[in-house]
């Protein structure tokens, strides 16, 4: 699954998953006034695009019933993906979080190479830490030319971001992906192995 092709739309949307077509109606009419373009006070053009998305989804009932058929199964290999990263807003989690953002769009990255971006709104989602959190440290990766802006307004890692994750610790599930010290050893392992068989 490529994290960027799962839309939680319950979650832009803010509605639980039994909401009925009530509340949906009800919840997108509240958060399009609240933000749209037209809105001087509150309107975001990036939030007002998610939320329509979400409700033309679910507004419709057999988009609905074809949206929640794979709903389930994909948001809980989502959170599988991800690591539980507690955090209590305190400075010493920021290293913590810039990793998460990184092991996120690398995982993207290696999944969809042409295409891969996640934005902001979804990083939020995916991650639980408030955009204003999280615009400092996409700034920062950004100075570091760890990341990149994509075409669509996403992020992506770059080969420079690659490197540095790859260095470091990917903030993932151990299964998900082969460490270089562990491949590396095999070789080792199995080039011994031929030597001293010849």
């Amino acid at each position: 699954m490529e994290l960027h092709s799962f839309i939680d739309y319950y979650e832009d949307l803010q509605v639980s998953p039994n909401a009925d077509q009530e509340t949906v109606e009800r919840v997108y009419r509240l958060l399009a006034k609240r933000y749209h373009p037209d809105n001087q006070l509150t309107g975001d053009i990036e939030k007002f695009d998610f939320i329509t998305k979400a409700y033309k989804v679910l507004a419709d009932p057999e988009k609905r019933a074809a949206y929640d058929a794979g709903y389930s199964d994909k948001k809980n290999l989502l959170w599988k993906t991800l690591s539980g990263n507690p955090h209590s807003g305190e400075y010493e989690d920021d290293e913590q979080l810039r990793k998460s953002i990184l092991s996120l769009l690398y995982v993207e990255r290696r999944q969809n190479v042409s295409n891969s971006g996640i934005g902001l709104w979804h990083l939020e989602k995916l991650l639980g830490w408030p955009e204003k959190i999280l615009e400092f440290h996409i700034w920062y990766l950004k100075e570091k030319n760890w990341i990149e802006r994509t075409d669509t307004g996403g992020f992506a890692i770059t080969a420079e971001g690659v490197d540095e994750i790859e260095n470091d610790v990917l903030i993932l599930r151990k299964d998900r992906l082969l460490s270089q010290s562990t491949e590396t050893s095999r070789k080792i392992e199995k080039s011994t192995l031929i030597k001293t068989s010849a």
